[in-house]
């Protein structure tokens, strides 16, 4: 998971670069980035509480508190491919 994570946001960040270099990168996508960061932390924040107070008996913690953001950077790599 942490390897796709990786993955999929240096593509979001060399393809968001591009749009913003080129002059091309709109309103509405400035007003994502600021969302999704906002939206995956307060995910992940939660996940992580939850986590802990469960004791998760697999000891899969950084996955639960990974997965908001592995999903948000895999939808925007595909997204602005």
């Amino acid at each position: 998971m942490f390897g796709e994570l990786a993955v999929s946001s240096w593509e979001t960040i060399i393809w968001r670069g591009m749009m913003m270099a080129s002059g091309t990168c709109s309103p509405a996508e400035y007003q994502r980035m600021f969302e999704e960061k906002w939206t995956a932390m307060a995910q992940s924040s939660l996940a992580g509480l939850a986590a802990m107070a469960l004791a998760m008996p697999d000891g899969n913690h950084a996955a639960a508190v990974l997965a908001p953001w592995h999903r948000k950077a895999g939808a925007n790599a595909r997204r602005l491919r």
